[in-house]
């Protein structure tokens, strides 16, 4: 069954950099894998500082290799981490590489040698904004109660133009009954219910993905969730 929602866009911005992405722990992680000496003397507060500085020891492609090794383990082939070093340094795999559930990963990793490179790799830009959705029907906001990435990228999507890249791109998807993806476009939802009809979500996602909802006002619109 559709559900009609009211959408406002409450909050909208770019961001470069994930929340809690990386932990102290990573960064004494990747320190260790550089055999980094005398790790019991830095503070808490150095870990990072000094993390980047051992990145710049070796040249960008070899730092590559070792972020990606570190964050993807056995989820990418030697000879992926190889290649991907080098790709990395001109293309912008949290947007291009084949398998939507790297790209979060893909994000950080850019996102850390960016960092201790100063620019030889390309900056990582994401979004973060929040809406609130609010709907007269009697358990409306339940459609959201499962799998809410489903119905919420069918809300959005129905607010920005018919010639947007996610809609064009999973066309089938958005309007079937089953958006696999949509756990994969979305990076990071938190959700509050102020009501039996009113819902705020507050979203983290690729520029790639939701650039056209920075310039959407209010709007109805109705959506549904995956089947069950």
């Amino acid at each position: 069954m559709k559900t009609i929602f009211t959408v406002k866009r409450l909050d909208f911005k770019t961001i470069h950099e994930l929340p809690n992405s990386w932990s102290n722990q990573d960064y004494t992680n990747l320190l260790e894998l550089m055999d980094y000496s005398d790790l019991s003397e830095l503070a808490p507060e150095e870990l990072k500082e000094m993390c980047l500085m051992s990145l710049t020891d070796n040249e960008p492609e070899d730092a590559a290799k070792i972020v990606l090794a570190y964050v993807f383990k056995d989820r990418l082939t030697a000879g992926q981490v190889d290649n991907l070093s080098n790709e990395m340094l001109d293309e912008k795999m949290w947007e291009e590489y084949a398998d939507l559930a790297l790209h979060e990963d893909f994000f950080n990793v850019n996102q850390l040698l960016y960092q201790a490179f100063n620019g030889k790799f390309p900056q990582p830009d994401a979004v973060k904004f929040q809406v609130k959705v609010t709907t007269g029907q009697k358990d409306g906001v339940l459609v959201f109660e499962d799998f809410p990435e489903a119905p919420l990228i069918r809300l959005l999507v129905a607010g920005m133009p018919q010639n947007t890249l996610i809609f064009r791109l999973f066309e089938e998807q958005i309007d079937g009954e089953e958006f696999k993806d949509a756990k994969d476009i979305i990076w990071q939802l938190k959700s509050e219910k102020n009501s039996d009809h009113e819902m705020i979500f507050d979203i983290i996602s690729s520029t790639y993905w939701f650039h056209d909802f920075k310039y959407v006002g209010n709007y109805e619109a109705n959506t549904h969730g995956d089947e069950i």
